[in-house]
């Protein structure tokens, strides 16, 4: 039984080489490898397909919220199947979509009250992109100049043109430039690495000050920020200092320049919160989530627009007024039935009240952290944690590109039962919400041991 069980396995791995090109990858090198094939899952458990347990540290790229297989979501998922899986939202509607689309309303921040469906986070950026930038050219002749964006630095926002434009990471992005539209890069709060070398709290936030040279310079001609509010996930999980938030929102209202919030990565109670704007009580004009809308079951994504922003794409017909843009799987009833259960376990389980102590003894174990030889930085907002590995700590000089160390952790990991993957060498832990306080320690024990096996040899 145990060798039919290995053959399958390695017939699994030779065909996933052969046919499969994997995202964000170089293939080259996993062609070489011996890649994990995962089978099936189970509250905070992945499973191999040799049998192997692993505890998913990553929520499988930072979707699945109340664990795998949770059987609400399961069980709203096959009934809404029973009834119909897909019919089209252009003209005409469904009663998943409708439901989901006042709950969401009623969750997200204040003022935002019409929903726009698409399937991932991407979509959802390049939605709001396309919305900021035909608002003002429909609202009138003097805000028709309004055509370019701003962003931070070592921003992520997406991996479609448009979001890639708005994207500041080089080495996602920098092969695609000669595609891309032209935006403003405003500096990031890098407080460990911050870009004008003063320390916070002294600084007084001294790095936003980019941002508002930009502004008072530019305005005129910029439709909107996008923002990652209050974590830079792909960037290393960069968190924000306390008040940077807060004044962005103050200075893009001061400018009159609209405000998208991409939680797409920070939403649905990943920093301890619903949604991350929720920390310093802002009220963006554009919010894009995915990710964990459907509890890490389903494609599914949403833009949430103020009412100010709808009513100018109100007209006739011949005004050509309409938001020409649509999915073919927009507002699915499926993944539309899913969120709606996801959001039901939020409420019915009294998930973010509960996640309260699991982050506290995630900042507990986290201390621990510092110890190590190579550990330059630990960041943390409520389950979502970036360990940025160093060569120097003393100069925080990075390992090489060629070390890939934080590969060589994520190695070690796997070894000792879970599954973590590095941005770069930040090491990354965002568990499932669900997961208990036992495996949770399990996790940064197992990521302790990892990071000191692979950084000192």
């Amino acid at each position: 039984m145990k060798m039919s069980l290995i053959k399958r396995a390695r017939t699994l791995v030779q065909k996933d080489k052969e046919y499969i090109w994997h995202p964000f990858t170089q293939m080259k090198d996993y062609e070489k490898s011996s890649p994990l094939v995962i089978e099936k899952g189970r509250g905070s458990y992945l499973y191999d397909t040799e049998g192997n347990r692993y505890i998913d540290g990553i929520s499988s790229l930072w979707v699945t919220v109340h664990g795998h297989r949770k059987k609400k979501i399961d069980d709203a998922i096959i009934s809404q199947v029973k009834k119909i899986s897909h019919s089209t939202l252009l003209g005409i509607s469904n009663v998943p979509a409708v439901e989901l689309a006042e709950k969401l309303v009623k969750i997200t921040p204040k003022g935002l009250s019409k929903v726009f469906y698409s399937d991932n986070g991407s979509t959802s950026v390049e939605i709001a992109l396309k919305i900021a930038y035909q608002y003002w050219q429909q609202k009138s002749d003097k805000t028709k100049i309004k055509k370019k964006f701003i962003s931070l630095v070592n921003a992520y926002h997406g991996d479609t043109l448009g979001s890639v434009s708005v994207g500041g990471i080089d080495l996602f992005h920098q092969v695609y430039s000669p595609l891309l539209f032209k935006t403003f890069k405003a500096d990031s709060p890098y407080c460990y690495r911050c870009p004008v070398k003063k320390d916070w709290p002294g600084c007084k936030l001294a790095c936003i000050d980019s941002l508002e040279k930009i502004l008072k310079k530019h305005s005129r001609e910029i439709a909107a920020m996008i923002i990652e509010p209050m974590v830079q996930g792909a960037a290393g999980m960069i968190t924000f200092p306390k008040g940077y938030l807060k004044k962005v929102r103050q200075l893009c209202s001061r400018y009159n320049v609209l405000l998208i919030a991409d939680e797409v990565a920070v939403g649905f109670g990943r920093t301890g919160k619903m949604f991350a704007c929720e920390h310093e009580k802002i009220i963006p004009d554009l919010l894009a989530i995915a990710k964990g809308i459907t509890g890490g079951t389903l494609p599914l994504a949403a833009t949430l627009a103020s009412e100010e922003i709808y009513n100018a794409f109100l007209g006739e017909p011949e005004d050509l007024k309409t938001f020409f843009h649509g999915h073919t799987y927009t507002g699915n009833p499926v993944a539309c039935a899913a969120a709606i259960a996801n959001l039901e376990v939020f409420k019915e389980e009294k998930v973010l009240l509960s996640l309260k102590k699991k982050i506290r003894l995630l900042t507990k174990y986290l201390k621990a952290f510092v110890t190590l030889s190579h550990v330059g930085d630990v960041r943390q907002s409520g389950f979502m944690v970036g360990i940025e590995l160093v060569k120097d700590k003393r100069t925080k000089e990075p390992f090489s590109a060629k070390e890939r160390i934080g590969h060589w952790v994520i190695l070690e990991a796997r070894k000792r039962g879970v599954v973590i993957r590095p941005l770069g060498d930040v090491i990354v832990l965002m568990p499932p919400l669900s997961i208990s306080e036992k495996e949770l320690s399990t996790l940064c024990d197992v990521t302790f041991e990892s990071i000191k096996a692979a950084t000192e040899k």
